[in-house]
């Protein structure tokens, strides 16, 4: 069986219990507190992910494969989640590294220091105006596509959409207004009436 190790609240970690669940893979979840430091225990850096973060998907034979967009990659191949067509797979991870380049490194990261940082954000405050500006440009990015579009990539659900889905449907969190973006709220409802869809909240019984 697949093994998570993932801390409930983040975004990365959620991409893959949601694209698990809806791939029908069973698993198991181990928590990791990032915010007591668990993630950078001696242990956990040399067994687990030598880079001190989560998620980190471990493998039925053991292997363990850290960064979510890598994992859900796994995850989905050979699945319509994660296209064979060499552009449209191209097209999807596109996607991928811009969430991971242009949308998580602002949009996440303000939520982050709003929602879970003991100072609520107070020691960043001068970083706030470039995280807004930033994550409002790539959500103008996602708008434009979007307005043209129903999905990300392929014509079809995929795991750039889970990927992107993870942050943006909590940026409000984050102090980001979706009101402008009323392509980014269509795709986001649809993405939330995908079979086996479930909330970041969810864990499985």
């Amino acid at each position: 069986m697949l093994t998570l190790y993932h801390m409930q609240e983040s975004g990365n970690c959620y991409k893959l219990r949601l694209a698990m669940n809806q791939l029908g893979e069973p698993f198991d979840l181990v928590d990791i507190d990032i915010m007591k430091g668990e993630s950078r225990t001696p242990d956990f850096l040399a067994r687990i992910n030598a880079n001190g973060r989560v998620p980190v998907l471990r493998l039925a034979d053991g292997r363990l494969l850290p960064e979510s967009n890598a994992a859900l990659c796994y995850l989905a191949d050979g699945t319509p989640l994660l296209p064979d067509d060499r552009f449209e797979r191209a097209d999807t991870l596109r996607w991928m590294f811009f969430e991971q380049y242009s949308h998580e490194p602002y949009i996440a990261v303000a939520r982050f220091w709003r929602v879970f940082a003991p100072c609520g954000g107070a020691s960043k405050a001068d970083r706030f105006p470039e995280w807004m500006e930033r994550g409002r440009d790539a959500l103008s990015v996602m708008e434009r596509h979007l307005a043209e579009r129903p999905w990300l990539a392929a014509g079809r659900y995929t795991v750039a959409d889970i990927a992107l889905y993870a942050y943006t449907h909590v940026a409000d969190e984050g102090g980001f207004d979706l009101a402008p973006y009323p392509a980014v709220r269509a795709w986001l409802a649809r993405v939330a009436a995908q079979p086996g869809h479930v909330p970041m909240s969810w864990r499985p019984s």
